[in-house]
This record gives structure tokens, C-alpha cells and sequence, in this order.
């Protein structure tokens, strides 16, 4: 995992915000499914907000394309916001086809 990796968790009524401040890789990435399981099953929405991404490698990227499918249908509605949303939505829509 790399070193700076952190999770921020906000709840409201309904949905879950995940704040993420680390350079994205693949242990990161698998730090992020972990904290799905275990904290997103009662959340209608879940927010990951990407701000606080500094670099987002390709092998955090690809563990969780491996997972996409899964995450989705267990949890439905995972929304990236920030400032990297960009370079993580086309890849996520991607997985959706």
C-alpha cells in the first residue's frame, strides 16, 4: 500500500463518502474494496472523492476493473467526485458495457 494512504469516512441518511488521500495504486486499491465491504452494505449511494488522489497508477486502475462487476451489483450506485473523476470515469464505464 502506498505509505500516504488514508480513508475518510463520511455518512449521511443515505449515502457514504469515502475520501481518499494516497497516491492510487494497487495495495490502495485493495485497502479501497476492503473498505466497501466492510462499511458500504446499508448505503443506497457511495461517494469516492478523488481530490485527494496525487498519482493514480495504472496497477490501481487495473485491481479494480478485475472488481468492478462485483462492486457494482453488490453495491449499485458508486459515484467518483474531483478532481481526478475524469481519469477514472471512462474506465468505469468501461466496466458497465
Amino acid at each position: 500500500m502506498a505509505s500516504n494512504f488514508r480513508i475518510f469516512f463520511h455518512r449521511t441518511r443515505e449515502s457514504l463518502h469515502l475520501k481518499l488521500n494516497c497516491d492510487f495504486d494497487g495495495n490502495s486499491a485493495h485497502e479501497l474494496i476492503n473498505a466497501l465491504i466492510e462499511h458500504g452494505a446499508d448505503f443506497y449511494q457511495i461517494f469516492i472523492h478523488t481530490n485527494g488522489f496525487k498519482t493514480i497508477y495504472p496497477s490501481g486502475k487495473n485491481v479494480l476493473k478485475k472488481k468492478f462487476r462485483t462492486l457494482q451489483k453488490q453495491f449499485g450506485n458508486l459515484v467518483f467526485t474531483g478532481k481526478y473523476d475524469q481519469p477514472m470515469s471512462p474506465f468505469y464505464k468501461e466496466q458497465l458495457h
